[in-house]
């Protein structure tokens, strides 16, 4: 059974975290931080490892998996499907891994297995001097793409706060290492504040949030419910909007970082205009590596009418 937190404020001293009720989760971080020590190549076979014990147990999250790349990819067979499905859970299995990584070690030491392009689209960015939204997706290289990006350029990042508090403030403090600040997902305040400072703030919004505040953009050719909050975030602040990515190369090993041209006349004034266009740019990233793409998550969750029938139903029994 999933463990219940009661809701605190975000604390980072790890001082509040002496009583015993804490322990398992150190003794997890500890692990983590151990695990975080070993050659890349050794880690990332142990996310193999992971990732399909995850992809062979956890029913629901395959059952998802398996409902989400069916919607999305009906041009492949089922054979081909359900290799993706178990190479999705491979991906993100290693990706586990290098949260480790991106919260324990220098990545600094990996730059020169990482190739990035498109910095020069960033520069001219900052030199117009009103801000920029990096625009991503939950990609299984999340940590590990934050903590590379930050060795070529300064950035804030907005982030979900972790429901364990002790997992939460070691997340914290990690990323405050790496970006300058960082922000919780509500604090638009702290967001427009950044942008006003001509900051780079790292902003996701491809993922189900429920009905308040979206419209129904195609996203592989199915109406998700998408946030307005980003035409909303652009028109307020002026700032520039731009597309940013980040994969995994399994054949190197290394990683990839894009940074894509500004969008020009965003926002349009036409908030599912701008949805559709976003989302067609994610799409389109997610194509060059769809294993790397979270699946896991319920992206078409919110359905168009209230009374349209879910994708995703019960789990089933296997």
């Amino acid at each position: 059974m999933k463990k219940k937190y009661r809701k605190l404020p975000r604390n980072t001293d790890y001082s509040a975290y002496r009583h015993p009720r804490w322990w398992p989760t150190w003794l997890g971080i500890g692990a983590m931080w151990l695990a975080a020590q070993l050659p890349l190549r050794v880690q990332w076979q142990l996310g193999r490892m992971a990732g399909l014990l995850t992809w062979k147990f956890a029913k629901s999250r395959r059952h998802i998996t398996e409902t989400n790349i069916h919607l999305c990819f009906p041009e492949l067979n089922g054979q081909q499907q359900q290799a993706l499905v178990r190479n999705s859970f491979i991906a993100n299995g290693i990706g586990l891994m290098e949260i480790g990584i991106g919260w324990f070690r220098d990545t600094e030491k990996l730059k020169k297995i990482t190739r990035i392009h498109g910095l020069e689209h960033f520069e001219k960015a900052k030199e117009a001097g009103r801000g920029i939204l990096l625009v991503g997706g939950h990609y299984s290289t999340l940590e590990m793409g934050g903590s590379l990006v930050t060795q070529y350029i300064e950035a804030d990042v907005m982030q979900r706060d972790h429901n364990n508090p002790l997992m939460n403030a070691v997340m914290t403090r990690s990323r405050e290492k790496r970006y300058g600040n960082v922000l919780a997902a509500r604090d638009l305040r702290g967001l427009f504040r950044s942008l006003k400072q001509n900051r780079a703030v790292w902003y996701a919004t491809d993922q189900d949030y429920g009905r308040k505040d979206i419209v129904f953009a195609p996203f592989f050719g199915i109406p998700a419910g998408t946030i307005t909050a980003t035409s909303r975030i652009a028109e307020r602040s002026g700032c520039t909007v731009m597309p940013f990515s980040h994969f995994r190369d399994d054949d190197k090993p290394g990683y990839e970082i894009h940074f894509h041209p500004p969008l020009e006349d965003f926002p349009s004034g036409d908030d599912l205009a701008d949805a559709t266009r976003i989302n067609a740019i994610i799409e389109q990233e997610i194509r060059k590596a769809p294993d790397q793409y979270l699946w896991m998550h319920r992206r078409f969750k919110t359905r168009p009418e209230r009374s349209d029938p879910g994708f995703y139903g019960r789990k089933q029994k296997q």
